[in-house]
């Protein structure tokens, strides 16, 4: 970006103190540690009130910052007085997409899937257009803002993700990005504690339409009969994606392999597609890449190509080696039941010359359901295909609690929060090198330690 001090203070309506107002800002962040000369720094509050790092910005080379009104900072650089520096950087942000660079603007959000489905369209648009992604998870009310400042001048489509926790929060991160197109991958139990039903969720994530463009399109998972119902209110052009063939797009002649899933369209008969993950769940991530990517005139058999070799964002089902030669399915970012049961279900069928190994970790914010929730994962997890289960956390409990009479009690087993070394030492002494291992829960357990203990001599 390349914008001067006045400008920007008209666009946030900030009062500006600065010696030189024609003074240019080249980059925005909140972080002092990405602040980079001419940047502008922002001090978000959180555990700790960003105002206390304003030296530490200006020292690596910051020349102006947000200050909140109710802050009195001394300071060398240039101050942008305002009432809520975040609220001003979003109001920086929408101005920076709409009358900078005006790229033609993708929203994606979901339970499930989001980060994927942003990856694989962002792979299919990149074959033909210039286009900036969401970076790792950055999808809250401050990711979504920093995605848009980060863009280049040249950007022709953003393809952003948009995650939620609570009501209202799409609205706004729709109504700041104004898509083009607005796509929900699917809808889960995710943050089922605050929202209660899955019909509450459903509704929250339909606000990704709320600032849909008159003449855009909502595209989503037509294998969802909440979604399916609430788009009929929709005014916009919809179009559904799925894996029954009463979506307007749906794949056929799927093959899940350990390492990559194969699948076909009624639409394009002569096209084999493969992705490189595992899974029917992603071949619906992909439908939505597809669906999008036709949207924007991309030939099909550039898309193709694009979902053949797309990079995934990191610890999301990720096979990788662990020390003893062992295989591991790394899945450690984030868990809720549809999510595990989906991937517990595919890993079960894996060839493997040696056993099959499932670490499960508590799946976070599923309120009173939890208990039932957890439990719901039991049918997924049979002796016969899936030799040991090692369960971390407390609610993991409830699950222990029906799988004591399904398996043999040295295949069971089960640590508190606490115990996570000791879940550590036991798996390592279990593994062999022929043996294949998957590891998913909610971030909040840090089962990426296990995953690093593993892999990491």
């Amino acid at each position: 970006m390349k914008m001067t001090l006045a400008e920007i203070a008209r666009v946030v309506d900030a009062e500006l103190l600065a010696p030189n107002k024609d003074a240019v800002v080249t980059s925005v962040a909140f972080d002092t540690r990405q602040i980079k000369a001419g940047g502008l720094f922002v001090p978000l509050v959180g555990e700790r009130d960003g105002h206390e790092f304003i030296d530490a910005a200006e020292k690596n080379g910051a020349v102006a910052t947000f200050v909140a009104s109710d802050h009195q900072v001394d300071t060398g650089m240039a101050q942008l007085v305002v009432d809520s520096p975040l609220a001003a950087m979003q109001a920086l942000a929408k101005f920076y997409l709409l009358m900078k660079v005006n790229p033609k603007v993708v929203a994606i959000t979901g339970s499930n899937g989001k980060t994927t489905t942003k990856d694989m369209t962002a792979a299919v648009l990149a074959q033909q257009y210039h286009v900036v992604k969401t970076p790792a998870n950055f999808n809250n009310e401050i990711g979504v803002p920093m995605t848009i400042l980060t863009m280049d001048p040249n950007t022709e489509v953003l393809v952003v993700e948009m995650g939620m926790d609570r009501p209202g929060q799409l609205h706004d991160l729709s109504t700041l990005a104004q898509p083009d197109v607005a796509v929900i991958t699917m809808i889960g139990e995710a943050h089922i504690e605050f929202f209660k039903t899955r019909d509450k969720i459903a509704d929250a994530k339909m606000e990704i339409v709320d600032g849909l463009k008159e003449d855009g399109l909502f595209v989503y998972n037509g294998d969802e009969p909440l979604l399916r119902e609430r788009a009929q209110t929709v005014e916009q052009e919809t179009k559904t994606f799925g894996l029954s063939p009463d979506n307007q797009l749906f794949a056929k002649n799927i093959v899940a392999k350990a390492d990559h899933t194969e699948f076909d369209l009624s639409k394009w008969p002569d096209l084999h597609f493969q992705i490189p993950v595992m899974g029917e769940y992603n071949v619906s991530n992909a439908l939505a890449a597809i669906t999008v990517g036709r949207r924007f005139h991309v030939k099909p058999e550039m898309i193709q190509r694009a979902l053949a070799n797309f990079e995934i964002t990191a610890n999301r089902t990720q096979w990788v080696k662990g020390t003893q030669g062992e295989s591991i399915l790394s899945d450690v970012y984030n868990a809720n039941p549809t999510a595990m049961k989906a991937v517990v279900h595919d890993f079960a069928t894996f060839a493997t010359a040696g056993k099959r190994i499932a670490v499960l970790g508590d799946m976070l914010e599923l309120g009173d359901a939890s208990r039932e929730l957890h439990q719901s994962i039991a049918p997924e997890l049979d002796p016969a295909t899936i030799a040991d289960v090692y369960l971390y956390g407390p609610e993991m409990a409830a699950l222990r609690d029906v799988l004591v009479d399904k398996y043999p009690a040295a295949q069971l087993h089960y640590y508190t929060a606490d115990q996570q070394a000791q879940l550590i030492a036991d798996l390592k002494a279990d593994l062999t090198a022929d043996d294949i291992v998957m590891l998913k829960a909610s971030h909040g357990l840090h089962l990426e330690n296990v995953l690093t203990a593993l892999t990491e001599a």
